[in-house]
């Protein structure tokens, strides 16, 4: 049976030295018992007997007992995924048939998306206006997300800073940590991300900007401004990435992306639940400038996913920013 570390743990926990005497003998009086007394007779077998029921408990555990473990943790593991699969089964199988004229998604609000969304948007995507505009709120909360997971990893994975230097772990051989040997002297990579690096980011850009009049937006060109920030750490090392991109950067665009998207959306659901005018210039619709609000949205939500992604990687592979 292959060792991990719970059995390990398991197994120090009942090995016969790790029991503390005093904690598992019986108190001793300090007089000499008295073995004529029936009561003194039944304490002084109990402790004599002590040891072998001890021997014998730590030897159940540590073979026989973490046999007996393993195998239920594997059948309540099977139990728990194939009790998951067949309540997801039987979901799907009482949802509507795709594409059925009865629909609940067929219905005046998927017709008013389609049909009033260059009028109240001021945009040519209508998946835009209906992803910035019309379910903003949704939108918030999916980058709120991106926020907190970010936060948790940052949490789970950050390596204390007096353990780095200038980018370096202080102990390579103990940590085995591949980034100690960076930057990376692969030749083909550093000549193909200095193409692709810069192009990356324009075309990121590119379509963060035409997301009101285009296929795109901020998820998809934040997507790309995020993998051209890691083919730039791969290929030439975190210390380059961070002169421009570092821990200080990193929090300042992230916070202040999340909070303009806060405020925007807050002032947008404001003025329409009051059925006041937002006074929102809507631009010309298949322009760069056009959408009202959902173009500083875009360019929030797009530095937003960016700064997720780069985050993912360097925490992950060097464990900080």
């Amino acid at each position: 049976m292959k060792n991990n570390s719970f059995r390990e743990k398991l197994r120090r926990f009942v090995d016969y030295g790790s029991f503390r005497e005093e904690e598992l003998k019986l108190p001793r009086s300090p007089e000499t018992l008295d073995t004529d007394n029936p009561e003194n007779r039944w304490l002084t077998t109990v402790q004599n007997s002590e040891k072998p029921v001890r021997a014998r408990l730590a030897k159940w555990f540590t073979h026989r007992g973490v046999q007996v473990f393993d195998n239920l943790y594997r059948v309540a593991a099977v139990f728990i995924c194939l009790t998951l699969i067949s309540l997801l089964l039987s979901v799907v199988s009482f949802l509507p048939r795709f594409g059925g004229a009865d629909n609940p998604a067929v219905n005046e609000v998927e017709e008013r998306y389609v049909s009033k969304a260059i009028e109240e948007t001021g945009t040519t995507n209508a998946v835009a206006g209906m992803i910035s505009a019309y379910r903003g709120f949704d939108t918030l909360g999916e980058a709120h997300v991106l926020f907190v997971a970010a936060c948790s990893v940052i949490a789970l994975l950050r390596v204390d800073p007096s353990e780095r230097k200038h980018g370096r772990l202080v102990d390579p051989e103990l940590l085995g940590e591949d980034m100690d040997y960076e930057p990376n002297s692969d030749l083909i990579l550093r000549k193909a991300a200095k193409l692709l690096v810069p192009l990356a980011f324009i075309f990121g850009l590119y379509v963060i900007l035409n997301g009101t009049s285009s296929p795109g937006g901020g998820f998809s060109g934040g997507a790309l401004i995020g993998a051209g920030l890691i083919l730039n750490s791969v290929a030439f090392g975190f210390q380059r990435t961070e002169r421009f991109f570092g821990d200080e950067m990193y929090h300042l665009v992230k916070t202040a992306c999340l909070t303009v998207y806060a405020l925007l959306m807050a002032y947008f659901i404001y003025m329409g639940a009051n059925g006041f005018d937002d006074h929102v210039w809507l631009g010309v619709p298949g322009n760069i400038i056009s959408g009202g609000l959902i173009l500083p949205i875009n360019v929030a939500v797009g530095f937003e996913v960016a700064c997720t992604m780069y985050c993912f990687y360097a925490l992950f592979r060097k464990g900080g920013l």
